[in-house]
């Protein structure tokens, strides 16, 4: 089980120039976050049971989930037949399968259940890298491995210098504040 940060309490810049080129937004940062959340929001409350049943197992955020599966996928608008990554990444939550043997449908609570426990084991190697950072900062540090692997993560201030984007754990959270204020 992952301990639960108030979502709604961590610090974001959200979204970078890059990320939010991607919707042709002419602004980036928390909102740019949010407007991409907004639009994949119709498509996400089609996973919103599974997602609700996996956050109670796994006890891990539900609003947490949509982000990541809102960044990774787009809600799995952005997949091919259940692949992203030019063929590399599983599902909604983008299992790498050059590091894991992906399991389950690409939108099913077993695929789920693996990337949240893939993001579990993350939160976990960056608590002992970084255990006087807060429960927030761990989070971010997480996400950012999550994106890249812990060794990516070497300070606070750089968490997100080697994700995609440069912005991974920020936009992730961002998108999941919004995905907390808007029922999950």
């Amino acid at each position: 089980m992952a301990a639960r940060c108030d979502i709604m309490r961590i610090d974001t810049s959200g979204a970078s120039k890059l990320t939010s080129s991607y919707d042709r937004l002419p602004y980036h940062g928390v909102k740019a976050s949010q407007t991409m959340a907004q639009t994949d929001l119709k498509e996400m409350d089609k996973y919103k049971s599974r997602i609700n049943k996996v956050s109670r197992e796994k006890g891990m955020d539900p609003a947490l989930i949509a982000g990541i599966i809102s960044r990774e996928t787009r809600a799995g608008t952005g997949l091919i037949n259940g692949w992203g990554d030019h063929g590399n990444a599983w599902g909604l939550m983008q299992v790498d399968k050059n590091w894991h043997t992906v399991v389950g449908g690409w939108d099913s609570e077993e695929h789920l259940k693996q990337a949240i426990d893939i993001l579990i084991y993350m939160l976990g190697e960056i608590k002992k890298k970084f255990s006087s950072w807060n429960c927030g900062q761990q989070l971010k540090g997480a996400l950012a491995a999550y994106n890249k692997g812990p060794a990516v993560v070497k300070s606070y201030d750089q968490v997100d210098s080697g994700t995609t984007g440069g912005d991974y754990s920020n936009d992730v959270i961002a998108r999941a504040q919004y995905y907390k204020q808007n029922g999950y």
